[in-house]
C-alpha cells in the first residue's frame, strides 16, 4: 500500500473486540517506532508495553477524559522522553507516536493517541505524574503520550483527497 493511501484510510480507533494483537505486530509497531528521526539522532523517548489488564484499566483514569478506551485495550504503548538529552523532547516524542500510529493502521490495528503531555488527571495530579507513579518512571522523565492498541471493533472511514483543506497551503508568503 503506497504511504498516501495508508494515511487516507489511518483514523483514530477507540473501540476494540477484545481480541489480542499478535506480538509480531505489535513489534513491528515498536520498529516502526524505533525507526523514527529524532534532532541529531538523540533518540530521547522510552516506551513502555502495557498490557496487563489491570494496569490498562488504571491507565484509562490518567485523564480527566480522554482516555477510557484503554479498559478494552490490548496493549497501550507510552512514551516518555528525557529532556536532558534534547531541547526538542517533544518534536521527537511526537514523531516516534506518529510513526507508531500508522504503522499500527497499516497493519488492520486500532489505535489511538491519547495526549498525556499538559493534561490532568481526575484526582488533581497531572496525567504525567499519574502515569510515572503508576508504571514507576523515573522523576525527570518527561510523558509525551499514550498510543492505545486493539483489534478494531470498526474503523473509520478513510479521507478523500478532494476533501483535504487546501486553503490551508501558502506559497511562497502566507
Amino acid at each position: 500500500m503506497e504511504l498516501l493511501q495508508i494515511l487516507q484510510n489511518r483514523g483514530s480507533v477507540r473501540t476494540y473486540t477484545g481480541e489480542p494483537i499478535p506480538e509480531e505486530k505489535l513489534n513491528l509497531v515498536l520498529q516502526a517506532g524505533l525507526l523514527s528521526p529524532s534532532g541529531r539522532n538523540r533518540r530521547p523517548w522510552e516506551l513502555i508495553i502495557v498490557r496487563e489488564k489491570e494496569t490498562l484499566a488504571k491507565l484509562a483514569k490518567c485523564r480527566d477524559h480522554g482516555a477510557g478506551m484503554l479498559t478494552g485495550a490490548d496493549a497501550a504503548i507510552v512514551v516518555f522522553a528525557d529532556p536532558e538529552k534534547t531541547d526538542v523532547w517533544t518534536e521527537d516524542a511526537s514523531i516516534i507516536m506518529t510513526s507508531m500510529h500508522i504503522m499500527a493502521d497499516s497493519l488492520g490495528l486500532g489505535s489511538c493517541w491519547i495526549q498525556g503531555r499538559l493534561r490532568t488527571a481526575g484526582d488533581g495530579r497531572t496525567t504525567e505524574e499519574y502515569v510515572r507513579e503508576l508504571l514507576g518512571v523515573p522523576e525527570h522523565y518527561k510523558l509525551e503520550a499514550i498510543l492505545s492498541l486493539g483489534m478494531p471493533a470498526s474503523h473509520p472511514e478513510p479521507k478523500k483527497l478532494e476533501d483535504l483543506m487546501t486553503e490551508k497551503i501558502h506559497r511562497e508568503k502566507f
